[in-house]
């Protein structure tokens, strides 16, 4: 059995100091949780602590200075009712390897973003590493903010993500954290079980496509253009679609509940009713407010493709594998990306060995995101 976590959230790690690290350190800073920010580098650091704290503007603004700016994990872990993860799925795997010495079973971690299989990527790693100790994981299926760092110390924070998937590992503990992180973020929703949330994970859905089909205008602008508002055309919106239906097809055959991509962006409070109600994906990123401003990212070197095709695409096609289903779009992609990218996403990517799948059934699989390992 697990051990209970703390009645209250007050005190919050928080590991990693980029956009959404810095957004979260401000934000809950000004809503009066004690917050420690940590980060591999100095460098990092260093301009928060120049400008005297963090700036937030935009949906929620002011200027504080969180209780701990550290790169020492275990000072900013130790006695943290929530830990809480903000990094891209790449650095999972090097922060189990510090983390599996220092949590505690009453502590919660919270994978914010989890995107596809990161709660169960975790939990692999930590025991890897280790961790015999149960602990309490739990994973967003997005990040919970639309923000960008527009200068070292300064976080534009355009819009908190409504509706947000939320799950445990195991299933069976998700209402319990739900409830006792709803305080600290309340637009969190409960999920069926990290396959819902891995599964309901859009970056990978549309960033890919959106990359991939504007290679040349991004290596010959350094990316000098809107990526929502102007990089998803009609096309690259129909790949998109592409991709998100073979995604459905792999929930359908796993019995996970999914909503295609519109419903969820719209619902997320991404775009209008009327995007929603014709169909297009382009149309829909063209009229998301919280992204309007959004440039491309300015080179291939980018999350949007790392992320979002080695640890996005890649563990969505594996798990597709695993439950039959032909998924020709995100292999096209997948391949693409890796021969564009000179790297080889298939093999070092999120593969079911390294979710610590390897081997399962469907029914095996459904009982350890049910029941736990």
């Amino acid at each position: 059995m697990h051990a209970g976590p703390v009645a209250e959230v007050k005190t919050v790690a928080i590991l990693g100091a980029g956009h959404g690290g810095c957004a979260a350190a401000a934000d809950l800073s000004l809503r009066g949780y004690a917050v420690r920010l940590h980060s591999r580098s100095e460098d990092r650091l260093r301009p928060l602590r120049e400008a005297r704290g963090i700036t937030l503007c935009g949906a929620r603004q002011g200027t504080v200075m969180p209780a701990l700016l550290t790169t020492d994990l275990a000072a900013a872990v130790e006695g943290a009712d929530l830990v809480m993860l903000v990094v891209p799925s790449v650095a999972h795997a090097a922060y189990a390897r510090g983390l599996a010495r220092l949590l505690q079973s009453s502590q919660v971690v919270l994978l914010n973003p989890g995107h596809t299989g990161g709660g169960l990527h975790l939990a692999w790693e930590l025991r890897r590493a280790g961790l015999s100790r149960p602990v309490l994981l739990c994973e967003t299926v997005t990040l919970s903010y639309i923000c960008r760092l527009e200068a070292p110390a300064t976080v534009g924070l355009y819009s908190y993500t409504r509706r947000l998937g939320f799950a445990a590992l195991p299933a069976r503990e998700t209402e319990r954290l739900c409830s006792l992180l709803k305080p600290v973020y309340p637009e969190i929703l409960a999920a069926s079980s990290v396959l819902e949330t891995a599964l309901s994970n859009m970056n990978a859905v549309f960033h890919p496509p959106g990359m991939l089909m504007n290679i040349g205008w991004i290596e010959s602008t350094g990316g000098d253009f809107l990526f929502y508002a102007q990089a998803i055309t009609e096309a690259v919106g129909r790949v998109v679609s592409a991709v998100d239906a073979e995604r459905l097809a792999v929930a359908r055959t796993l019995g996970v509940p999914a909503k295609t991509f519109l419903e969820t962006f719209f619902e997320a409070g991404l775009t209008t009713p009327g995007a929603l109600a014709s169909g297009s994906v382009a149309r829909a990123c063209r009229e998301s407010a919280p992204n309007r401003t959004i440039k491309s990212p300015p080179s291939l070197n980018h999350r949007y493709l790392h992320e979002d095709v080695g640890y996005g695409l890649v563990p969505m096609a594996e798990l597709a594998a695993l439950a039959g289903v032909p998924t020709p779009t995100m292999d096209s992609l997948i391949h693409l990306a890796s021969t564009a990218q000179g790297l080889d996403y298939r093999r070092d990517g999120l593969t079911l060995e390294r979710l610590g799948l390897q081997g399962l059934t469907v029914e095996a699989l459904l009982r350890v995101v049910r029941e736990g390992a």
